[in-house]
């Protein structure tokens, strides 16, 4: 029976202070009746795709040029970015894998850099959230203006010098990689004044302010050392995902006004094909199949942990090596639901973090090492989603979003 497409009201919080995750049975029965979940506190192939080409670029002229104080620049189109193809008559959809970071910084563990070389190994594109304020050195916070907060606070830490430095590296490197920045906003507020309290207008500052910290990083560090990032942000900027997956119906109206393409900071959904919300394409986390459990849980590391550890970051090392286990195979649970029935999407969702013995970080990447080499499948960056989401016939779209995650299709009936 058909799956229910119910949105999944969950907090996935991304400190240690506060867990939240939600466990959804699997459903069999009647659409209307299945369980909606609520908020709580507290084998890889062998052989890897080549790159893909670049797209074309008729209006760029070949020069270089800075832009602003010269933190960014137009250096052409994005080297290794796919062309998106419209699906012939009877043709399979390919199966994409999003892979996204919440925060993007590059500290002493060195996971940005790491998960960098991840994708390039196994012929993938990934999406980094980078938080503004990890471009604004800590010497000038008081720049920064948070909604309903003191100026110049953030409930996240604003970086050293040298944390600063190796982001702005690796920021660089995964856009020339073919990898999307995009934005996890700036001061990463939750709850209360967070962002679900938020006006429109609100978000409208936060989204410039998260913009201009990229934008303006040379004025605002005084670095002379550091060459421009290699893009123009004013256009390279084109989705976000908020912290704590927290107030989309108020971002979205500054998103689009903005030029977004996409938000993925919906709380979480089924493994549908995606539609648009607010006039932009809505990328939720996913709810997958739960290991040895009749329950769904979000695509997220730390729904994962909450689940484990509860809302201890450092839990019993004994349990690290079962639930690193079921860490990866929930993961693959969902690939497989969908590669081998509808073929929609599977987003996984990430923070750059150790916790319980860094056993998330490793089981990504084995996800990563075990899905992007198979026959069909595209590991790409929301952005590319976008693209190739854009370059299809609606009705055919609509028909894609009718089938159930694990339901076998008929492409020659759907795609024509």
């Amino acid at each position: 029976m058909r799956v229910t497409r119910r949105t999944a009201a969950v907090l996935a919080a991304t400190t240690a202070a506060a867990v939240a995750l939600v466990l959804v049975p699997e459903w069999h029965g009647d659409p209307a009746a299945a369980p909606v979940p609520s908020a709580a506190t507290a084998p890889p192939g062998t052989a890897a795709r080549p790159a893909p080409a670049p797209s074309a670029s008729p209006s760029w002229d070949g020069k270089v040029r800075l832009i602003g104080d010269g933190s960014t620049s137009d250096t052409g189109p994005q080297p290794n970015r796919p062309k998106a193809e419209k699906l012939k008559p009877g043709e399979k959809p390919p199966q994409f894998v999003v892979f996204s970071w919440d925060g993007a910084l590059e500290n002493d563990d060195h996971l940005f850099s790491h998960f960098r070389q991840v994708a390039k190994d196994n012929g993938a594109h990934m999406t980094y959230f980078l938080s503004g304020i990890y471009l604004l050195p800590k010497s000038r916070h008081m720049l920064y203006r948070p909604p309903q907060h003191p100026v110049g606070t953030a409930d996240i830490s604003f970086p050293t010098d040298a944390h600063l430095r190796a982001t702005l590296e690796q920021v660089r490197q995964a856009w020339l990689d073919g990898s999307e920045i995009g934005t996890h906003f700036n001061g990463h507020f939750c709850g209360a004044k967070g962002g679900g309290d938020w006006s429109t207008e609100e978000w409208r500052s936060e989204l410039e302010q998260a913009r201009s910290f990229v934008t303006d990083w040379k004025t605002n560090t005084g670095l002379t050392d550091v060459p421009a990032l290699p893009f123009d942000y004013g256009k390279a900027l084109v989705g976000g995902r908020a912290p704590c997956l927290e107030g989309q119906p108020r971002l979205l109206p500054a998103e689009k006004a903005a030029g977004f393409r996409y938000d993925a900071s919906s709380p979480g959904e089924f493994q549908v094909w995606p539609s648009k919300r607010g006039g932009i394409w809505n990328f939720p986390l996913q709810l997958v199949p739960y290991p040895d459990k009749p329950v769904q849980v979000l695509s997220m590391d730390f729904n994962f942990l909450a689940n484990q550890s509860g809302d201890s970051v450092a839990g019993d090392p004994k349990k690290y090596a079962g639930w690193e286990k079921q860490t990866r195979e929930g993961y693959l649970n969902g690939f497989e639901r969908v590669y081998n029935g509808s073929r929609a999407p599977l987003f996984v969702g990430n923070h750059f973090e150790t916790w319980n013995g860094g056993i998330y970080m490793q089981a990504v990447e084995d996800v990563v090492k075990s899905v992007c080499h198979r026959d069909g499948v595209r590991c790409v960056s929301f952005e590319e989603l976008a693209d190739w989401l854009d370059a299809q016939d609606p009705k055919v779209l609509e028909r894609l979003r009718g089938l159930d995650p694990g339901q076998p299709a008929d492409w020659a009936q759907l795609v024509r």
